[in-house]
């Protein structure tokens, strides 16, 4: 599905991607706000920048064992989104792909996972429980920033670096631990954890 090609059909609801379709393209279903619900077939191997950008309405979608990777801003401003379950195929959350995502709650993570790029869950405010995978070694800056109801993250023994602003924010975050491997702690990480 090339660049663009649903982008602003703001009565679009439901739309299931036949297993003829490889790749989804640049800001293909951006701003489709009453999208609600999206299938993927095994068929598609990626999710390009943008892809659904703005889909205030998507509730659920289910993402195949066969997407290797997933672009920046990929489901960002998904307000909708309550879940999701990132395949074990992906090794990369890129920059602000979840951002604003306002009521994700639960997201998993898979152990594959080496790099959690800048404002990857900026302002998923119900976010509640985070495992950082073991291969991440740096949480870049404003990752977690504004997520105002996680309470508990989990930070592996690889990390060496959490970045700024990184868990800004954060007003429920009860505690964490950080491993003795962290060298570096930006600016204003975990300002406003109150």
């Amino acid at each position: 599905i090339g660049n663009s090609a649903f982008v602003n059909c703001s009565s679009l609801k439901q739309i299931t991607i036949p297993l003829s379709v490889i790749s989804l393209g640049n800001k293909c279903f951006a701003a489709c706000t009453k999208l609600k619900e999206v299938i993927i077939p095994p068929s598609i191997t990626s999710i390009e920048d943008y892809t659904f950008n703005g889909c205030f309405d998507l509730k659920h979608v289910a993402l195949p064992s066969t997407i290797k990777s997933m672009g920046q801003n990929a489901f960002c401003h998904c307000r909708s989104l309550m879940k999701i379950e990132i395949p074990s195929s992906i090794t990369s959350i890129k920059r602000l792909t979840f951002k604003g995502c306002t009521s994700l709650e639960y997201v998993k993570i898979p152990s594959c996972v080496s790099s959690i790029e800048s404002e990857a869950f900026f302002d998923c405010e119900n976010l509640k429980i985070i495992n950082i995978p073991s291969l991440v070694t740096s949480i870049e800056d404003y990752s977690f920033a504004k997520c105002s109801m996680l309470t508990e993250i989990t930070l592996p023994s690889s990390l060496t670096s959490i970045g700024n602003n990184a868990f800004m924010e954060c007003k429920s975050l009860k505690k964490i631990q950080i491993p003795s491997t962290v060298t570096s702690i930006g600016d204003n990480a975990f300002d406003g954890c109150t």
